[in-house]
């Protein structure tokens, strides 16, 4: 009795695990306007683009649920604070907010997110990293930069 019920239940789970993957979000990446987008630096590509961009690079597990809630969940989530290939459509003000929160954020370890780095460990910032944020960010701020404005970086 206790076998066939074991049998039913791992029936039913896998059939279940199966049928979750045709509901849900699927990984996408909207067209990339160069002309919108802010240029960046490699420190900010390797920690925060995958979530602050349209360039996101979609791991093997976000496109299988129950996983690909979460990831494109928190993706659209981030990409609604700030998305960096939508750079254009941000006021002057805004993009000084969002600069010097970028510098905030990566100062004080609360960008990226722990989830984040947890199968993403090559993404934590190191002081060094923050610190080259930060001047990035600082001076695209005295620049007043917006992306057709930006003189190429080096």
């Amino acid at each position: 009795m206790f076998r066939s019920s074991l049998k039913v239940s791992a029936i039913v789970l896998a059939a279940l695990a199966v049928v979750i993957q045709f509901f849900g979000p699927a990984p996408t990446n909207p067209a990339v306007d160069p002309a919108r987008e802010l240029r960046t630096i490699e420190q900010f590509d390797r920690s925060c683009a995958d979530c602050h961009s349209s360039r996101t690079r979609w791991p093997w597990y976000s496109h299988v649920a129950p996983a690909s809630w979460f990831v494109v969940g928190h993706v659209d989530h981030a990409r609604s604070h700030m998305n960096v290939s939508e750079w254009a459509g941000l006021t002057p003000p805004d993009a000084d907010h969002k600069l010097a929160t970028i510098c905030k954020f990566s100062r004080n370890g609360k960008m990226p997110l722990d989830s984040y780095l947890l199968l993403h460990r090559d993404a934590r910032l190191s002081a060094v990293d923050a610190d080259a944020i930060c001047k990035w960010t600082e001076a695209l701020r005295l620049a007043g930069a917006r992306p057709k404005d930006q003189a190429p970086l080096e």
